[in-house]
């Protein structure tokens, strides 16, 4: 008789799963600047750390389901947690930075298949009426580490040391894979559907060659030809797909999805306003320790106010939109989110620790808000066949934002960087040209750059978080596009809560 695999034990494999891939989308951020003391890096040019992740998880969930089918459940979960580990002890034994971007790639393509396919085990498994307390149970430590994420990341630097972020993967990798050997489902299909690897291939091109460019502005220091070039190839990719995509009759992503209102504003909503949201778990812990003189631990510690406050939110988000209806809680929403990313401008020694609270605080609540209310709009009115397809293309999207967001975050930084370090350059360069004697030059010199450095290193995150907030208060105006039909939708009470 052939052995069916346990529920229980099932679910537990799929929440870790799911715990592992998002732990790591986060848990990086503090330990950076550690990474860059040991790698001989810059702190301010880490970012392809966090691109490299966000970015092969990007890629590769749109093929999740069809490698699923094709290769069946368990081998492809198993591979998943196998391909994970191994990128995460790659990891820790990176001794230069395209090292360990290398590993992150590798450990993204593995962390790529863990929710998808997690999610369709449970889906082929669980009877229907189980269905949403199933998914319920296993999407919650996915929501649980990216905010942890930061704080075990700065315990884990200080404690030991900044390999430790990516080695505690290990242990659960090996117990997951045991477990999942036992518990999860075969499911090979004998027939599996055409995979679109045309479409692929475009949508790839043009995600990959777009956030290169971006990253070349900032970390990579590429010429302006060569960022504009990697654009119109990578939009040229793009509207080659969609016109692939016009022509054949089961491509990746059917056209049709965006003949509904609120899918297409909610879609590219949530690629715009994301961008603030995504490179603020890059951007604040390294502003903390870098210009703050924070401990990893200390910076990962300021970050528990935006989870709780965050926890709270989902509380109340239905209530809210309810109350409101869409169009208006994401058009102030979204205005809120971006002032609160701008007023991070006014981080600086001499501001009160209660003041920083409250504005972490804050911004943990209405970010929070901001998604649930993203997430609900894009895939409310989708009919139950373009449901799947719709959240593939929506989870893409998602983890290609936070891939955007820290290469603009980054590109920024450096331009600011540069820009305040050459007025302060010219500055010295004053003070020497006045000093008149040779020696007292040079003396004055390193005086005036030691002091300067702090401060324009300060100027420059000021700088980019109130360039990154105004870019996330423009896109309010994407959901100011919502249909008459969908703006006061949610009156009579329907879930607002993020789906898993």
């Amino acid at each position: 008789m052939k052995r069916e695999p346990s529920l229980s034990l099932l679910l537990w494999v799929v929440a870790a799963g799911f715990f592992m891939q998002a732990l790591d989308t986060t848990i990086v951020n503090t330990a950076l600047p550690a990474m860059a003391r040991s790698l001989g890096e810059s702190p301010l040019r880490m970012q392809s750390v966090v691109i490299g992740y966000s970015l092969t998880m990007a890629l590769f969930i749109p093929a999740s389901g069809w490698i699923a089918d094709r290769f069946g459940i368990r081998r492809v979960f198993l591979a998943a947690i196998a391909v994970f580990s191994l990128g995460s002890l790659l990891c820790a034994l990176s001794q230069a930075l395209w090292q360990l971007v290398a590993a992150r790639v590798l450990q993204g393509a593995g962390g790529a298949l863990l929710m998808p396919v997690g999610r369709l085990a449970v889906l082929r498994q669980v009877p229907r009426e189980r269905f949403l307390a199933a998914m319920s149970f296993v999407t919650i430590p996915g929501l649980v580490g990216p905010l942890i994420g930061p704080t075990l990341g700065g315990w884990l630097t200080e404690a030991a040391s900044w390999h430790w972020v990516f080695l505690i993967n290990l242990p659960v990798g090996l117990i997951g894979a045991f477990a999942a050997a036992r518990a999860m489902p075969s499911g090979r299909l004998a027939e599996s559907p055409p995979f679109d690897l045309s479409g692929f291939g475009l949508l790839a091109v043009s995600m990959v060659t777009i956030s290169i460019a971006l990253d070349g502005l900032g970390e990579m220091g590429m010429r302006r030809a060569t960022v504009l070039i990697l654009l119109f190839m990578g939009l040229a990719s793009l509207a080659g797909y969609w016109l692939h995509a016009a022509r054949k009759a089961q491509p990746l992503f059917a056209l049709s999805l965006f003949e509904t209102n609120t899918f297409s504003v909610g879609l590219i909503g949530n690629l715009f306003a994301r961008i603030g949201a995504g490179s603020m778990p890059f951007l604040i812990p390294l502003l903390l320790q870098v210009s703050l003189g924070y401990t990893p631990m200390q910076s990962g510690m300021m970050m528990i106010p935006t989870a709780l406050a965050a926890i709270a939110a989902k509380r109340v988000a239905a209530g809210v939109i309810g109350r409101w209806g869409y169009r208006r809680v994401l058009v102030g929403n979204t205005l809120m989110v971006g002032a609160m990313i701008a007023s991070f401008g006014l981080f600086s020694p001499e501001q009160p620790m209660w003041l920083r609270l409250v504005q972490l605080t804050v911004f943990g609540a209405v970010n929070s808000m901001q998604f649930s209310a993203m997430n609900t709009i894009t895939l409310l009115d989708l009919r139950q066949e373009q449901k799947s397809s719709g959240n593939s293309l929506l989870s893409m999207v998602m983890m290609l934002s936070m891939s955007l967001g820290v290469a603009v975050a980054g590109a920024l930084l450096a331009a600011f960087g540069d820009e305040y370090g050459a007025h302060d350059a010219a500055a010295a360069g004053g003070v020497a040209a006045g000093a008149g004697d040779t020696e007292l030059a040079g003396a004055a010199v390193a005086a005036h750059s030691v002091a300067t450095a702090a401060g324009h290193t300060l100027d420059a995150f000021h700088a980019t978080f109130v360039c990154v907030g105004v870019i996330t208060c423009a896109s309010a105006w994407v959901f100011a596009q919502l249909a008459p039909v969908a703006r006061d939708r949610v009156r009579g009470g329907e879930d607002a809560s993020e789906p898993g």
